[in-house]
């Protein structure tokens, strides 16, 4: 088994499948939208903007989900259930996460939390606050993260305690 870097993201990840997949048709839509954004010069790309807008609202829809356009995510992010994840547009998201559903990234006390690279969040946490989770980290189902976390680290409860601690 090969290990997932946590610095050089994985495109293929966030390729869509089949025309009926919802996470990686709502992250196509957040790129796109990115990317044309940098580059508004004619017509086209401004029509390309709205088209991906229009494109992102109906994924977030169909999903439940509420990610900023303007959110900070690297690449190779994976939503295989994308239902009801919030993600605060402040958030940074190294590459290669794997955020499953119900997870909400949020504000507490004006900060939010950074996720280095291929970092784990099981279904129904929540990470809040100005906490930093380290590369290689997973966050356990239902957990609820308010420190930071190590790289390595495996953490699970309310509050979240570390369980494991695989120092890379």
């Amino acid at each position: 088994m090969s290990e997932i870097s946590a610095d050089i993201p994985d495109w293929r990840r966030e390729t869509p499948n089949k025309f009926w997949d919802p996470g990686r048709r709502l992250l196509r839509s957040i790129r796109k939208y990115q990317q044309l954004k940098k580059n508004k010069n004619n017509i086209f790309e401004l029509l390309g903007i709205k088209y991906w807008v229009l494109s992102h609202r109906f994924w977030s829809i169909i999903t439940g989900a509420e990610i900023d356009l303007d959110c900070q995510i690297g690449g190779g992010l994976l939503l295989p259930h994308p239902n009801g994840i919030v993600i605060h547009p402040n958030v940074k998201i190294g590459p290669n996460c794997l955020i499953f559903q119900q997870v909400t990234l949020g504000i507490q006390k004006g900060g939010v939390p950074v996720l280095g690279g291929h970092v784990d969040i099981g279904a129904g946490a929540k990470i809040l606050g100005q906490v930093k989770l380290g590369d290689h980290s997973q966050v356990g189902a239902n957990a609820v993260v308010l420190n930071d976390v190590d790289e390595g680290a495996t953490v699970v409860g309310i509050p979240a305690k570390v369980v494991k601690n695989n120092a890379i």
